[in-house]
């Protein structure tokens, strides 16, 4: 089956890995059409070039990147023409102007079609994207939910057509792994990270207020990977904690650095906090540093509980003192932090890898062009 999906996550060379593993099913000739860039608040997201086997990525214009609902692709009709697929995998949501395009495009070449979806509120949308939703329900062939609670929002808005729940990305154990060498149980110190966006909505200020907090006697330290709006107000945070010293804030890293950051930490923070009109829809860095062997403590704002299980900890979100409370607990525990990171990469290997991802996809192709 010759299959086209048109994703800008692809622009990230380590979430190509998905790609190669789905060309390499015996039966889907798979080409992946991906913009030259993303903007995603402050970064700019260029294509990497990282898992290219056995597929083809093919690079297509893209108007206003960056901008989520307007943002579309002026020659993927041109796409289409050239690779000639039975099926046509949009993964963005189904009320942005580009699924809407490539949707129309596809189904007028005569395609079978599939979106995806994140969306875990029950937003109501104003014209066009309700029209552009309301097109893809009725039209599309399936449709890929990213979590349970994703899956309900698409029913309840009135999506009747097949569904399937997948992790739009897994991770692959082999490239996210432990480090070689573990730290000794009696080494000083307790490194804490986080990796995403510097926005309110992420709650950075949580762990550095919770993080400064700590008892004297712990030697601790807060890389933050990432950029956004909040990196001065974090910057002056720290600096009027006194705790300059010890919060480190270094923009994005390429995405085949980030195994290395995450083999570097003790514990990493996801300290989400819930918007009217956001909560954490799945936190992918959850699963790539439980994959390290990391310890994630997270807050309770969407998908995070689900994601982390038994394999970590769960603080209120905003509640600076349950996050102290979290953290001086696997400070004090090393045997704890030891008993959690196995329980984590255990439970990414059985529900979050790469490769489970990409043959629960293949199936899906299966299902939609009617050879499953």
């Amino acid at each position: 089956m010759r299959a086209v999906m048109l994703s800008k996550a692809m622009v990230v060379g380590a979430y190509q890995r998905k790609a190669e593993l789905l060309g390499a099913e015996p039966d889907i000739d798979l080409t992946v059409a991906v913009p030259p860039l993303w903007r995603d608040g402050g970064l700019v997201r260029r294509l990497e070039r990282r898992h290219t086997h056995g597929y083809r990525l093919v690079e297509t214009p893209i108007l206003r990147p960056g901008d989520f609902h307007l943002h579309c692709y002026p020659r993927f009709g041109a796409v289409l023409d050239a690779a000639r697929p039975a099926l046509v995998h949009v993964d963005e949501e189904p009320y942005n102007l580009a699924t809407f395009l490539a949707l129309r495009a596809a189904l007028g070449r005569g395609a079978r079609t599939l979106f995806f979806t994140w969306q875990n509120l029950a937003r109501r949308y104003p014209p066009p994207f309700a029209w552009f939703e309301r097109f893809a329900y009725r039209r599309a062939n399936g449709a890929i939910a990213g979590s349970r609670t994703a899956g309900e929002v698409l029913r309840g808005k009135g999506y009747a057509g097949p569904l399937w729940t997948i992790p739009q990305l897994g991770v692959d154990p082999d490239v996210f792994h432990p480090p070689v060498d573990a730290r000794a149980d009696g080494d000083a110190g307790l490194r804490i990270g986080y990796a995403g966006r510097l926005v309110a909505a992420k709650g950075v200020d949580v762990a550095v207020a919770a993080a400064a907090g700590l008892d004297p006697a712990v030697d601790w330290r807060l890389d933050i990977v990432g950029d956004g709006p909040e990196h001065a107000a974090l910057a002056a945070q720290a600096a009027a904690a006194g705790v300059a010293d010890r919060v480190r804030l270094r923009p994005w890293l390429a995405s085949g650095d980030m195994p290395d950051f995450y083999r570097g930490l003790d514990v990493l923070v996801l300290p989400s906090r819930s918007t009217p009109s956001w909560i954490e829809q799945f936190g992918r860095v959850l699963i790539e540093a439980m994959a390290c062997g990391v310890v994630c403590v997270g807050s309770d704002s969407g998908e995070i509980p689900h994601v982390i299980g038994e394999a970590g900890l769960v603080a209120a979100e905003g509640d600076v003192a349950a996050w102290r409370a979290a953290l001086s607990r696997l400070a004090a525990a090393p045997g704890l932090r030891r008993d959690l990171a196995a329980a984590g990469r255990a439970r990414v290997l059985a529900r979050f890898t790469m490769a489970r991802v990409a043959a629960e996809t293949a199936a899906v192709y299966r299902a939609v062009v009617g050879r499953g």
